[in-house]
């Protein structure tokens, strides 16, 4: 049996949070980044995330009928509390989807139902402060003036007498 099937996703998701903010952390202690950039790289961090505990890391797309049942010793794959045979499994990858049909007619989610959500939190936040971040490099604070009048020239210098 795997570590992946004795702990599971959201013990491992907990593991790579832990592991990924120890780089987070030095960057921003030895950087000092600006906020948007901050926030650009914590939404990429969850969407990245959201999309792996979405499709349990890679399992969806290499073995999806593991997510939905369980495989009896003669090879047939059931729903314990139904006893229903599984007849196919359709896998989505954008928007999120792992949706299992059984033989009763029922179909099941083996998405978690805050996977695709925080997959597109994630994408908008992080697309919002790229486009802050091109914004203020493009236009620095204090070098466009937006409905404001311009400040005084500064006052001339006096003559100095030459010595």
């Amino acid at each position: 049996m795997s570590l992946f099937a004795i702990f599971g996703p959201p013990v491992i998701t907990v593991f790579l949070v832990a592991f990924g903010a120890v780089p987070y952390g030095l960057w921003v202690t030895k950087k000092k980044p600006s906020r948007p950039a901050r926030w650009a790289v914590l939404g990429v961090a969850a969407a990245i995330a959201a999309y792996g505990a979405g499709t349990d890391y890679g399992l969806a797309f290499t073995n999806p009928l593991d997510l939905c049942a369980d495989k009896t010793p003669d090879g047939l794959r059931w729903q314990s509390p139904g006893h229903y045979s599984l007849t196919s499994v359709h896998v989505s990858s954008f928007p999120l989807s792992v949706e299992c049909h059984w033989t009763s007619g029922y179909s099941t989610e083996a998405v978690w139902f805050w996977a695709s959500p925080l997959l597109y939190a994630g994408l908008a936040c992080s697309l919002l402060c790229c486009a802050l971040l091109l914004r203020d490099r493009r236009y620095p604070r204090g070098v466009v003036t937006f409905r404001r009048t311009p400040p005084p020239p500064p006052p001339p210098h006096p003559p100095t007498s030459p010595r």
